[in-house]
């Protein structure tokens, strides 16, 4: 690993004393180098440590450069996390319109919304501060007294699949 260490600081040290129009054969001549290495990692941390010490920003620049080219690819695993995501559809997510049905809707501002799978409830009405609506989730125990107080109402939609 000294001796890649020290072929990259070779690379470094003619790209800092080359003048501009030699920088880019320089600069391939580095990316190279450093993906050629069976462990990049140590090679790019070393050039961000170089990077921080040059105080000529276009030459900063130029290994910056160089170590965007060299960032390794994402990781496989974050594509594997939106069907984990998927596989629960209990978990808490950003909800749409089209993931609730309405269940309750009364005229004089109250709303009630279902998800449609799995059991979580939420109120809809309007701020008495602002006038806009709010929509806020429900408590199980918020549920059960909301279907004990509503029971009887006309205004439970019909074909929602609740019982009040």
């Amino acid at each position: 690993m000294a001796g890649t260490t020290g072929v990259v600081e070779e690379i470094l040290g003619r790209l800092l004393a080359a003048h501009w129009k030699q920088r880019d054969a320089i600069k391939a001549e580095l990316v190279a180098a450093v993906k050629a290495a069976a462990d990049p990692g140590p090679l790019r941390d070393h050039l961000e440590n170089r990077a921080r010490e040059i105080q000529d920003l276009e030459l900063r620049w130029e290994v910056q450069a160089v170590l965007e080219e060299t960032k390794p690819p994402p990781a496989p695993a974050a594509a594997a996390e939106p069907a984990a995501e998927e596989a629960k559809p209990d978990e808490k997510k950003r909800l749409t319109q089209a993931d609730l049905v309405l269940v309750y809707d009364d005229p004089r501002g109250l709303l009630l919304h279902k998800t449609k799978v799995g059991d979580r409830w939420f109120a809809t009405q309007a701020d008495p501060r602002t006038g806009q609506p709010q929509t806020f989730e429900l408590r199980a125990q918020e549920i059960s007294q909301l279907k004990i107080q509503l029971h009887g109402s006309p205004y439970w939609v019909l074909g929602a699949g609740v019982t009040p």
